[in-house]
This record gives structure tokens, sequence and C-alpha cells, in this order.
């Protein structure tokens, strides 16, 4: 289904006349802007968005609009929607694991950047153009995220220095790449890879022509909003301390840049003393929140679009499938008040929802209507 254009000023507004029993996403394009405005004036380097987080063809429009022109892509198919979308975009390949097809995607896609964690395929991109940049992939025992990336991919530092030796010696431009792991509200972990990939570099005895920070970046699930500004400062700050001939930086974010965008509105079918139905779940479009528990920003209004207040109740919170696994992580706290028809909306629902809906039982939340207003 194709993304639907809202005239009215607010999800509110909308609900009170649709009334619709289906869950809904609000899509606000003036988030978005707002957001990687943030990002394209503070960060000291390129800005790629990582498109897995929200494949949406209006969230790479959005972003291109706002003046993003580097794109992280994972595979071909993301490849095929960039250029859709944004045929000039430039591409960079970092999912560092792919079959022998995969790459002759990424070739005939016109990908600048590719990244590697192990030798083997680092052999399968022999036939590369002379020149073309590879990021080795670093890993480091490093806390401060909400889950760790390094579980699957990553060279610790002794191979990352083979791998860096390695590629010079194809011919091929080096460079290193790190994710610090997802949700990272410090800027702590950023600091160490930079600091641990400047010795990397220097033990390869190799020249880095970029380091990739990665993802990471935060969104406001909660907590406040995230001090994006203070990670970019610490980002420069480190770069600068660490390596006499600091590389060109480039960043992949993906939730810190659409998380903003999306709202959800979930119908709620059923009330009981202890707990409520609600029509969407883990295998829709929070199936999150079960790994990174719940988020903090909802909302309840009635059916005519009017806040519920009063006093707060916890409640367990299931999904419309026939699954007893279909249940948030945690009781949410809900007005007392709560009654079947009304909607929930919970902020901050651009990253991984959308994109993890698995249409289990025929339920999952598909429906998107933009908004003409700022949400």
């Amino acid at each position: 289904m194709g993304i639907e254009q809202a005239l009215i000023p607010s999800p509110e507004t909308w609900l009170a006349r649709e009334r619709p029993d289906e869950p809904v996403f609000f899509f606000c394009p003036q988030r978005l802007g707002d957001v990687a405005g943030r990002f394209l004036d503070g960060f000291p380097g390129v800005v790629s968005y990582a498109v897995k987080a929200n494949p949406l063809p209006e969230m790479i429009e959005g972003l291109w609009r706002a003046g993003l022109r580097v794109f992280d892509v994972a595979s071909p198919a993301e490849m095929a929607l960039v250029r859709a979308q944004c045929p000039e975009a430039v591409l960079h390949y970092h999912n560092p694991v792919r079959s022998q097809a995969e790459v002759s995607a990424g070739l005939a896609h016109r990908c600048v950047s590719w990244s590697v964690d192990r030798m083997s395929e680092l052999e399968k991109l022999a036939a590369l153009p002379a020149g073309t940049e590879i990021a080795v992939r670093l890993k480091l025992p490093v806390a401060g995220a909400a889950y760790d990336f390094g579980a699957k991919f990553g060279a610790e530092p002794a191979g990352a220095v083979t791998l860096l030796r390695r590629v010079a010696e194809m011919g091929l431009t080096p460079s290193l790449t790190f994710h610090p792991g997802t949700q990272c509200r410090g800027a702590e972990p950023w600091a160490r890879y930079i600091h641990a990939a400047a010795g990397v570099a220097r033990d390869a005895g190799v020249t880095l022509h970029r380091l990739n920070v990665g993802g990471g970046f935060p969104s406001d699930r909660g907590e406040g909003e995230p001090d994006l500004e203070t990670i970019f400062a610490t980002i420069g700050r480190a770069t600068r301390e660490a390596f006499p001939r600091p590389p060109d930086l480039v960043c992949e974010p993906g939730r810190g840049l659409c998380a903003e965008a999306f709202l959800l509105a979930l119908k709620v079918k059923a009330v009981e003393a202890e707990a409520l139905f609600v029509n969407d779940g883990i295998y829709g479009s929070m199936a999150e929140w079960r790994d990174l528990g719940m988020a903090g920003r909802v909302r309840v209004v009635d059916p005519a679009g009017r806040r519920r207040g009063g006093r707060a109740q916890p409640r367990i919170v299931f999904g419309p499938t026939c699954d007893s696994l279909d249940r948030l992580p945690e009781p949410m706290a809900l007005p007392a008040a709560i009654e079947e028809g009304d909607f929930v909306i919970c902020e901050g629902m651009g990253a991984y929802s959308r994109a993890l809906v698995t249409g289990f039982n025929g339920y999952g939340a598909r429906r998107v209507v933009r908004m003409s207003a700022a949400c």
C-alpha cells in the first residue's frame, strides 16, 4: 500500500476522523529534516544513512531533499531502492559478508566503499577496480550500547592489522570502520574505538583514507532528547588526538536519523483488569521492544481524539496474534480509564518498526500516513 497524504494538523485529528481499525504509522517529514540538519551541520565529516533502519522510499527521498547524498546499503534490494529514488546517490556497501552474486550486484550498482572483517571476504573483492575503498571493520569489547554488534561482525585488532596490510597489497584503498553498538547514549564508546583504530593503523603501517565511526547514535526512547552535538564534538576531538594526520570521517546512522520521523497509533481491542489487547505487537512494529525494552513516549486518546488523563495503571499489553509470546516485555503504565476503541500513540517509532513487520496471522502495521504539519 502506498503512503497516504493527510492535510490535517495532527495524528489525533486524523484518528478522530478516520477511526481506523488497523495500526497506522504517521510520517512527519519536518521532523526528519530537523534531525538530518543536526547531523549535517554537526558531524565533522560525511553523513550516510543506514537504509536497513527504515527503507520507506519516502524516507530515502526525504533525506535526499534534506541534503544527504550517501547511503549505506546492505543488500542488492537496498541498492535498487536507493537508485530508484536517488539515481545519483553515493552507495556504501558495508555488509561485510557477501555472496558472489551480491558482489556482482554491488559492482553493477556502482558501490564505492565496501567493508570486510575476514580474509576470505576480502579475497572475494579482488576484482574490484583498483583504488576502491575497503573499510576493515574493527571490533572491541566496548560497553555503553543497548546491545553489541561485535557478536556477529568485526575483526579484533590483530586481525584488522593483517587485513589492512592485505588491502594495501591488493591495490585497494584502506580505511577502517567500526560500530559501537545500538542506542549509545554517551560519547565514550566512539572515543575508545577511535583511539584503538589509530593504534591498528599505526601497527599496520598504513595511512587511512577514511575512518567510518558507524552508527549507534541514539534516539529518544523516553530518556530525553539525545545530546548528539556532544557526541559529534567528542568524535572530532578524539580523532585529532589519536591520529597525527587525522583521516576524513564518515558516519552511518540509521536509528538516529529516522526514529523521530514516525509515530505509531495502535487501537485498543479489549481491556481487562490487568491487561489489554492492541492491534499490533512484537511480530509487527514493536518487534524491537522485546530486545531494547519499551519506549516511554506514549499517550492515549479516545475515539474523538481527546487525551486520556488521570491515574496511570500498569497493564500487560498483548498483541493481536494467536501466540502467547505476542506481548510487550513488561507492563505499560497507561491511564486507568483507558477503554476499548481508544488509541495508543507511540512517539519515535521510525527505526526498525515498519522494516520488521512479519505479517504473522495477517497482522502488522503497514499503513503510512504522511502528515503535512509538524506532527
